[in-house]
């Protein structure tokens, strides 16, 4: 078989529970179980498959984000990084069969495929430079004879008591990694467009020989990505740590491999005797299901409906605690049933009273809340607030004030860096520019946006990623489209298309 450079054989094995496993054996590095629906990616592609639908190719890090730079659109540049990302697993065919339902692995065979994005060395100098916080930044664990422990003990994590820490056979977790690296800040700030919600990572590092952390679930999309070294994973299904049962696969990482599992998977991973481990592990999704949508639309649909329509005011019925409630609900008492059928028909009418835009826009608040700021390319900087010319020079203040005008061409920074809600009350502009790295620390930023002005705004954000003139932009006059576009400009929500 002829075989082409940095490229994948995709194998899919896919084993339905009435069916018996393949004849042939899996790799001796993966054991994909019976009754296991998953994908295993290995490391050869025969060159009848079609290369250039795995966009991104086998890139370092540092080439790819140069590339992406280039491009005009940040959704397009967030797709790409992703496609970088599950390489050689096309997106979509990600999106339709994998996310969400099932584990899959891509070995690439290729220690240097996700090269620049963390590493032990950064790791080190994080601890150096930084003020990294035991409990905050940084959890010292042990999992050894079914006992999980956590050693932090308080104050900053300093070199000298984290190393020691590492040689006594403790993993060592970072939280929220991309508050120190810029490589993760990058990723992330992308893949949260993508994902169209928050994208967060944890780093691990974890001596041989050892286990940092209990068989256990997350609430989250999960991509484990192995930097270093190698790790044994298991992935199990149903979570009861008494009988946990066999896992539904098995897998050793190496370095430039992945593994993704979808929310509510049991895993645990172990580390050889014979090297060390590195892994970040990318989460996106959380609390963002349709049930956390429905928190945000039914006490809303509740309050409208009381106000709107009769039935949901009229009482209680005088005597229903004699029969309802769990002391009574083993009586056989036709009074239940009718009072059960009630209570199904208020909940059915209550859809008629949804709000359901409003519902999205409380859940998007949150979601521009939990963003990370934008990190924007030297030129993007330059065409922003931060490269705006004002300045102190020779011993005075030079080119300040506004050289906006109306045939300044201006767009926002990102596709995802404003959403324009309304409590229906007041009209905000919510916007990620001003955010922190590190999750709220700080309180959410929004603009108050006059009535008359929204029209202006939904014209700018669904405009992009075209440049369009100040003058363009629809204002009752030019004063009103000045002020609004430097509003948006000193907030490093909009860029002009050349440096002021």
């Amino acid at each position: 078989m002829e075989r082409k450079h940095m490229s994948a054989f995709l194998l899919y094995k896919t084993l339905a529970a009435d069916q018996p496993p393949p004849a042939k054996k899996p790799s001796p590095q993966v054991t994909v179980h019976q009754h296991t629906h998953l994908i295993f990616i290995s490391s050869l592609m025969p060159s009848s498959l079609q290369e250039d639908q795995f966009v991104g190719g086998e890139k370092c890090l540092d080439t790819l984000l140069k590339e992406l730079s280039g491009v005009n659109n940040s959704r397009e540049r967030a797709s790409r990084l992703f496609q970088w990302l599950i390489n050689p697993i096309p997106a979509k065919a990600f999106f339709r069969e994998t996310w969400e339902k099932k584990p899959i692995i891509v070995q690439r065979k290729n220690p240097n495929y996700y090269k620049g994005l963390f590493s032990t060395a950064e790791f080190d100098r994080i601890l150096r430079q930084e003020d990294v916080q035991y409990g905050v930044n940084l959890d010292v664990t042990s999992y050894t004879e079914g006992k999980r422990e956590t050693h932090n003990p308080p104050g900053r994590a300093l070199p000298y008591t984290v190393w020691d820490f590492y040689e006594s056979g403790c993993s060592l977790r970072m939280l929220n990694p991309q508050a120190f690296s810029s490589s993760v800040w990058s990723v992330l700030s992308f893949l949260q467009e993508h994902f169209g919600s928050m994208a967060g990572a944890n780093v691990y590092l974890t001596p041989p020989g050892t286990q940092g952390f209990a068989p256990h679930y997350d609430d989250i999309e999960a991509f484990i990505i192995q930097l270093e070294g190698k790790k044994h994973w298991r992935v199990y299904t149903n979570f009861a740590q008494s009988e946990i049962g066999e896992p539904i696969l098995e897998v050793v990482l190496e370095a430039g491999d992945l593994l993704y599992f979808p929310r509510g998977f049991i895993h645990q991973g172990d580390c050889l005797p014979d090297a060390h481990s590195m892994h970040i592990t990318i989460s996106s999704h959380q609390k963002n299901s349709w049930g956390d949508l429905l928190l945000k639309m039914v006490p809303a649909a509740l309050e409208i409906a009381m106000e709107e329509d009769v039935e949901y005011r009229q009482g209680l019925p005088l005597d229903y605690l004699t029969y309802m409630g769990v002391q009574n609900s083993d009586k056989d008492d036709p009074r239940r049933g009718k009072f059960l059928s009630r209570v199904e028909g208020l909940i059915q009418k209550l859809v008629q009273y949804a709000p359901v835009d409003a519902a999205v826009d409380l859940k998007a608040r949150d979601f521009m809340h939990d963003c990370l700021p934008p990190m924007l390319t030297p030129d993007e900087l330059a065409s922003t607030v931060q490269g705006a010319p004002a300045r102190w020079h020779r011993g005075q203040t030079k080119d300040v004030g506004s050289p906006i005008t109306a045939q300044t061409k201006i767009r926002l920074v990102r596709a995802g860096c404003a959403r324009l809600c309304s409590d229906g009350d007041v009209v905000s502009l919510y916007y990620t520019t001003n955010n922190s790295r590190v999750y709220h620390k700080e309180e959410i930023k929004s603009l108050e946006v006059q009535v008359e002005n929204t029209d202006a705004i939904e014209f700018l954000i669904h405009s992009y990623p075209k440049f369009v003139t100040v003058g363009s932009v629809p204002c009752d006059s030019a004063d009103d489209r000045i002020t609004l576009v430097e509003s948006l400009f000193e907030r490093g929500i909009i860029q002009t298309e050349q440096p002021l």
